[in-house]
């Protein structure tokens, strides 16, 4: 940490003047935080992050995946490959290594007038265009966080309200037990009172066509996202309850047409000693994007061109035991299922997932990490129909 001490006379100079703060903060190394102070303000600056570097080694049971498909990148439940006939290919081995994890996140923490005031951006570079495995690896970077927040308000974009981060278990993969964890960060307005938080977000739905022929990302609903969260924590661990209400809408040339939507999650994570136990279990009737990586959609156009919303339900357990100071493992099981009316999606749409995985992971000083981590995961459809992936990661990550 470095505070007005650590300056030259040259750098504590007022905040107000930003061409110099900004110079004085590019010099300074990536791990280095700086307190500075104008004539009003108290205002600390941040960089952060981790470096990361993953290896794959993934075996497909059924066909096999494009270069630049995301599922190479990291676990995606919907990217399996399932054979539906006996003319498709043999499944595929491949092997594959990126740094695209490694992110980089700068914050500012401000004490005004009694009342304070937080910035936070964070970038990474999964999941973008730009660049190629042939000649740079140069990949574009992608906006992951970027919020405001005052008091016990907070407006921007980060973590939905609807999903614990705290209860998600340690994994070499991006996610995880991706099938069954309520992950999604967008825009909203959020307000923390207590245990309890309340928020407005961003709305989006996704919309299978009839048939099962494809999906509609439909930005058309009229009303926010609504979700209500309560956070328990004790000796014991920690527990969160949220509830999710919806509006799914799809209004173009062709359809016009609204519903309502819902979902409940529950989450936490229980100590044993140094070890613990962490889980999430989720139930909705149009959660579809909020959960499993948009493994389902939140609803299907029926026979005469209305929303059906689409239940689903999932969750996982995981086991984190430190075997020493320094070496660590965590056996997860995660399971999601959709309860699709088939009569509209057809029996293509994914009924099933689930997958196993487990770690192993050796910290020689405690910001550097080093491990492997076995996943084994199935996705079935409807018709009976389904695929298998096992996949061997090796990684190791620097936190700055």
């Amino acid at each position: 940490m470095f505070t007005n001490k650590h300056l030259t006379n040259a750098a504590k100079l007022t905040v107000g003047k930003s061409a110099l703060a900004a110079a004085l903060l590019l010099a300074l190394p990536a791990t280095a935080a700086v307190k500075l102070k104008d004539a009003v303000n108290d205002t600390e600056f941040a960089f952060g992050g981790y470096m990361k570097v993953d290896a794959f080694w993934s075996d497909f049971s059924d066909g096999s995946l494009a270069s630049n498909n995301i599922g190479r990148q990291f676990y995606v439940p919907s990217t399996v490959p399932v054979c539906e006939s006996q003319d498709c290919e043999d499944g595929a081995t491949t092997f594959d290594g990126h740094t695209r994890a490694t992110r980089f996140n700068f914050s500012t923490l401000t004490h005004i007038d009694g009342h304070k005031v937080k910035t936070f951006l964070e970038m990474d570079f999964l999941a973008t265009p730009g660049g190629n495995e042939l000649v740079s690896n140069s990949y574009s970077p992608r906006l992951r966080h970027a919020f405001i927040s005052y008091d016990n308000w907070l407006v921007g974009q980060t973590w939905t309200t609807f999903q614990n981060t705290g209860a998600l278990p340690e994994s070499l993969d991006f996610l995880g037990p991706a099938e069954s964890t309520i992950f999604e960060r967008q825009a909203m307005v959020r307000y923390s009172y207590g245990n309890w938080q309340f928020s407005l977000e961003n709305p989006e739905s996704l919309v299978m066509n009839n048939g099962g022929n494809g999906r509609i990302d439909c930005d058309d609903s009229s009303l926010p996202d609504m979700v209500a969260r309560y956070n328990h924590d004790a000796g014991w661990g920690q527990l969160s309850v949220a509830a999710l209400l919806r509006q799914l809408k799809i209004d173009d040339a062709n359809y016009d047409s609204t519903t309502s939507a819902y979902g409940v999650s529950v989450a936490g994570k229980i100590k044993l000693g140094a070890d613990d136990i962490r889980f999430m279990g989720s139930y909705g009737s149009g959660m579809g994007r909020y959960i499993g990586l948009a493994i389902t959609s939140d609803a299907v156009l029926d026979d005469k061109g209305d929303l059906e919303a689409i239940d689903s339900y999932g969750g996982f357990v995981a086991y984190r035991h430190l075997w020493n100071e320094k070496l660590r493992s965590t056996l997860s099981y995660s399971t999601f299922s959709a309860d699709n009316k088939i009569e509209y999606t057809g029996r293509s749409a994914t009924k099933s997932a689930d997958s196993i995985h487990l770690n192993l992971i050796y910290s020689p000083i405690k910001p550097l990490s080093i491990g492997v981590e076995y996943i084994r995961a199935n996705r079935e459809l409807e018709n009976g129909y389904d695929g298998d992936l096992d996949r061997l990661q090796f990684s190791a990550k620097y936190v700055l």
